[in-house]
């Protein structure tokens, strides 16, 4: 548990100090007007998200609905951090930066009623514009990705292990299960 404590203690400070910081500057850096990054390439615009995700909202003010979601959300990322593998780092980051993420957003939509904080965007992609986030949003997003990979990399080692031979049923005449079909068929002499 040392080493996914320590884990979070690097990553949930960084990530909060990043966002806390970042979101202070916009909202006096931005207030009434806009900027941008990369002679363009970014776009930075203050705006304040009442909803989730991509601005999903459930009526004016839903908050409420969104605090108590984050928070059945931060148990569930708690558990899965305790059933993690002392040494399933990719895991362990993933849930590190999802819960910090989750805990900067989860800060703003208690602490006042306009709602999170956004300033990064919107960026033009052509098809679409991708919305407007901010430094707890990528942390959410990059360990969402990272804890997908993850399980999907357990998924694909549980698969290349195949079936444990405890695992199969014995005979009832006591005689050994072969491992595989070739065992199972006698050699042709």
């Amino acid at each position: 548990m040392r080493t996914k404590l320590a884990i979070l203690g690097v990553t949930f400070p960084t990530v909060i100090v990043l966002d806390l910081w970042t979101k202070s500057w916009a909202l006096d850096a931005l207030a009434g007007r806009s900027s941008e990054l990369f002679g363009g390439l970014i776009p930075l615009t203050l705006a304040f998200n009442k909803g989730a995700a991509f601005g999903i909202r459930l009526g004016d003010d839903s908050r409420w609905f969104f605090v108590p979601i984050t928070l059945v959300a931060l148990v569930l990322l708690g558990v899965l951090l305790k059933q993690a593998s002392k040494g399933d780092y990719l895991r362990i980051v993933s849930i590190s930066l999802v819960v910090s993420g989750a805990i900067g957003n989860l800060y703003d939509r208690v602490r006042w009623s306009q709602g999170v904080v956004d300033f990064i965007g919107p960026i033009d992609l052509w098809l679409w514009p991708f919305p407007i986030f901010n430094v707890a949003d990528m942390a959410i997003t990059c360990g969402a990705v990272l804890l997908a990979i993850s399980f999907w990399m357990e998924e694909r080692a549980e698969r290349a292990a195949g079936p444990d031979a405890d695992d199969q049923p014995a005979p009832a005449d006591g005689t050994p299960v072969p491992e595989d079909d070739d065992a199972a068929e006698p050699a042709l002499s």
